[in-house]
């Protein structure tokens, strides 16, 4: 096995029987250098504006570096913010085929506003081959494979070449997400995962899509504070959680791309 060593001490390999590496194949492999990179990156930017954070990932790693986006109000304020940075910046859309209407519009919206493309990544069965395939809709008994099979490993195979993303999610939306650090390995997907909004606070968020006058989904007005696919989604009742519209009835508050079992 050859050892490709490039700058970062970022160190990709070459598989076995390949004469050169293949473009887009090559895996970031966490090094004692990167990690220890990883976590003066992470204190140094704990304290930084979430621009500061896009601006030293795009510069860290340019076009081997994306982000997954649903659309939600923490997203597009990411988006906006990118498209001040470096709007060449890809980035991807789990489309589990149970999303909203009004979620894929903002897509429109985000290629109109922003000119960015956002690209649609998809299971490899439709909505109706699936649901044939497990004799009914999994969500209903079993939400969770639904999630790992249409969400979390169609994020395993749209990473594939690329060596960070970025998420969009807040130290204070749900326990899984308290601790979250600025920058961290995920080792879940191997890559290197950067939360520029983990410090920032719902008002935040709202605040700057209000000055900004950043696009967000009509269904956050009508008492959607966290919205994924249609059937696992509903609007909160005045008290709750802010996620707690989220697979109402299970005991389930993450889709598993953000969740502590890595």
């Amino acid at each position: 096995m050859v050892t490709i060593v490039q700058p970062h001490a970022i160190r990709m390999y070459q598989p076995p029987g390949e004469e050169r590496p293949i473009p887009g194949d090559n895996k970031l492999t966490l090094t004692a250098e990167l990690e220890a990179e990883i976590k003066a990156q992470s204190e140094e930017l704990d304290g930084a504006k979430p621009e500061e954070i896009l601006r030293w990932v795009v510069g860290r790693f340019g076009d081997k570096f994306t982000m997954a986006t649903a659309f939600g109000p923490e997203g597009m304020v990411i988006l906006h913010m990118l498209s001040e940075i470096d709007r060449k910046t890809h980035v991807f859309n789990l489309d589990t085929g149970y999303q909203f209407p009004e979620t894929l519009k903002l897509r429109d919206e985000v290629a109109r506003r922003y000119g960015i493309e956002v690209e649609l990544k998809r299971a490899a069965t439709s909505v109706e081959e699936y649901e044939n395939l497990h004799g009914g809709p999994l969500y209903r008994t079993n939400p969770d494979q639904c999630c790992f099979d249409r969400k979390v490993t169609v994020l395993k195979n749209a990473v594939v070449g690329f060596h960070a993303w970025a998420s969009a999610i807040r130290r204070d939306q749900s326990p899984d997400r308290a601790n979250v650090p600025i920058v961290a390995w995920d080792k879940k997907f191997s890559l290197v995962k950067v939360s520029p909004l983990a410090n920032w606070s719902k008002q935040d968020v709202w605040k700057f899509i209000s000055d900004h006058d950043v696009p967000y989904n009509p269904l956050h007005d009508q008492g959607y504070t966290s919205i994924g696919c249609w059937p696992c989604t509903r609007a909160i009742l005045a008290g709750e959680d802010e996620r707690a519209g989220r697979w109402s009835g299970f005991a389930k508050t993450e889709c598993g791309l953000h969740s502590l079992d890595k």
